[in-house]
């Protein structure tokens, strides 16, 4: 069993309040749901009204899938441009 994990952190420009961020999270962890078969989660910083942490995992057999299915989402949110990413963090494990 592989195990694939990817952590993201995002900045906000311009959001002054913590509705603003979850309009943006919620948008964003919708459209991940419907488009890949992946968990996603808000997973930090959830009192930081400009930072968002996202978690994402996935499950397989084969290694090279999981990391393309967590490329692909992070390529994704990026191309969605409703934050900067400022870092992003993936591990692949082998169980």
């Amino acid at each position: 069993m592989i195990i694939g994990s990817l952590k993201i952190i995002f900045f906000l420009h311009d959001n002054r309040s913590l509705k603003g961020k979850r309009k943006v999270v919620r948008s964003m962890v919708d459209k991940v749901k419907s488009r890949f078969n992946v968990a996603i989660s808000e997973v930090g910083s959830n009192d930081k009204w400009q930072k968002i942490e996202l978690g994402i995992s996935t499950v397989g057999n084969d290694r090279r899938h999981i990391d393309s299915s967590l490329n692909h989402v992070l390529k994704f949110l990026d191309s969605l441009c409703l934050a900067e990413i400022v870092d992003s963090e993936m591990e692949i494990l082998n169980l």
